[in-house]
């Protein structure tokens, strides 16, 4: 008997350990562009994003709390700030697919001019952001939601404007670090800044420690304190002296035209089509807001549940462009597409259960939303939020596509395709059919997120096949010399 129990866990555990190698052969775990280094550079932005994607989902849970007034508003005005920032972010983040091809290339010297390049675009950015906030009422007021909506959007929105400069800031100099392959102080730093904004929503939102009460304008207030120390936290580490030594992080400080202009040429289309993703989805957004409150929180809260599982795949999204990136510095095409193909399927895995609980057990994601809230229409908004987890759970699995040749394409310097196909699809197959169903067929909740489903799996598959046609492979976003020429007069150093 002891025999047979014996030869039964052996016999498991040699099952066990073909599984295991099929895994390996399958992620080519142990190899240059293989599973285990994409997961050592992805795992600390997988909890990065992560952080952000519960600094956001507590927010909107404290929101729901509050009152569902607040929580409907929150979501459109904040996406809208978002969205406006989106162009800056998109191009001012671009510095790390060049820092991730400079460090390829083993030009470091490149890595400060160029990130200084991306914060005077921030400094631009926040400037125009903040001028936004004069027109946030007329905002809100076009949107055509309930009056009193408009009031907490117009609130939340303004406060929001003040801080774009360290938001967009941030992006610039979190690719310092992206970009050469060392994330973890942008782990710690996203850790901290989601602490620090948690604490600050309790506190300033329902008012306790001696804060005021301050409801949605406590939530903003609360994001753009934490968005300055996270600004100041990578600035502390970034222009230190054996930084600067190596990186020029201080020395290259001053605005080089040339330089700006390269960023712009591959950056900017990144900028628009970022801007144009998020864009697609605000109007989406602000029209089922015109459905009523109810429509329009559970469109928030279903939302904020995608975010929960979608933004920690941002982070393999990163991680796959600065890998491409440094592959193409390098002029290892090849390996920047098998490693690409490594992260669909871990990506693709990951999302497929994710999507599985989304259909079984909504409730649990759910239950946050509604433990606080002791409002008497919340049941009605967490009824229709199940079934709009339907539709998350189907546009998911193509949102891997999305997320992973995307970000390979783009790490090559593939912007324009991608600022060009999100325009046409989010045009035609997102905005213009959710106009038409609401305004002249006074369709509802389902056939809007229908249509958002249709657009999310028809992206997925545009970049799938662009992917495949290789044209990426070719291209290269860095100069095949450094910008600087020996003529130019020496820059001084900043002590």
């Amino acid at each position: 008997m002891h025999s047979i129990i014996f030869f039964g866990v052996i016999e498991k555990m040699n099952t066990l350990h073909h599984i295991a190698q099929r895994i390996r052969r399958l992620f080519h775990w142990d190899e240059e562009a293989g599973g285990r280094r994409l997961l050592s550079m992805a795992l600390p932005l997988i909890v990065s994003t992560g952080s952000w994607s519960i600094q956001h989902f507590v927010d909107r849970m404290f929101l729901a709390w509050y009152s569902p007034e607040a929580l409907a508003a929150s979501m459109p005005a904040g996406i809208t700030n978002f969205t406006l920032m989106s162009l800056f972010i998109g191009t001012a983040s671009f510095v790390g697919t060049f820092v991730a091809q400079y460090t390829g290339a083993k030009q470091p010297k490149m890595v400060g001019p160029i990130l200084w390049q991306g914060l005077y675009l921030s400094l631009i950015g926040g400037i125009a952001i903040f001028l936004c906030a004069i027109f946030a009422e007329h905002i809100f007021a076009f949107a055509g939601h309930e009056e009193h909506i408009q009031r907490f959007e117009t609130a939340y929105f303004r406060i929001l404007c003040f801080g774009a400069f360290p938001a967009i800031g941030s992006s610039a100099l979190a690719s310092f670090f992206i970009g050469r392959g060392e994330n973890l102080p942008v782990m710690w730093n996203n850790l901290l800044t989601t602490a620090i904004n948690l604490v600050l929503d309790y506190v300033m939102i329902f008012g306790t420690w001696g804060f005021p009460e301050m409801g949605i304008e406590g939530a903003a207030l609360a994001t753009v304190l934490a968005g300055v120390f996270n600004f100041l936290f990578y600035a502390a580490i970034i222009f230190r002296d054996n930084a600067n030594q190596e990186y020029h992080t201080r020395k290259e400080w001053k605005l080089q035209p040339a330089l700006l202009g390269r960023l712009l040429r591959f950056g900017f289309p990144n900028g628009v089509q970022f801007f144009i993703d998020v864009a697609g989805f605000t109007v989406f957004l602000l029209m089922v807001g015109r459905l009523g409150t109810v429509a329009l929180a559970a469109t928030n809260i279903a939302f904020n549940i995608n975010t929960l599982a979608f933004m920690p795949m941002i982070g393999f999204g990163i991680s796959i462009s600065t890998m491409v990136g440094n592959f193409i510095g390098a002029g290892k095409a090849d390996e920047a597409e098998k490693i690409s193909y490594v992260g669909f399927t871990m990506t693709l895995a990951y999302m497929a259960v994710i999507a599985m609980f989304y259909v079984i057990t909504p409730g649990i994601f759910i239950l946050p939303f509604s433990v606080g809230s002791g409002k008497a229409n919340f049941e009605q908004i967490a009824e229709l939020t199940v079934l709009l987890l339907r539709f998350v759970a189907i546009y998911s699995i193509f949102d891997t596509a999305n997320i992973i040749f995307a970000s390979a394409i783009k790490g090559a310097g593939d912007t324009r395709f991608v600022m060009a196909m999100i325009l046409m699809m989010s045009m035609v197959v997102l905005v213009i059919p959710t106009y038409i169903v609401l305004t002249i067929f006074s369709g509802g909740i389902v056939v809007c997120w229908a249509i958002a489903t249709v657009y999310v799996c028809l992206l997925g598959v545009a970049f799938y096949l662009r992917f495949r046609g290789g044209k990426w492979k070719s291209m290269k976003v860095i100069e095949e010399a450094p910008v600087i020429a020996p003529v130019l007069p020496e820059v001084p150093g900043l002590d």
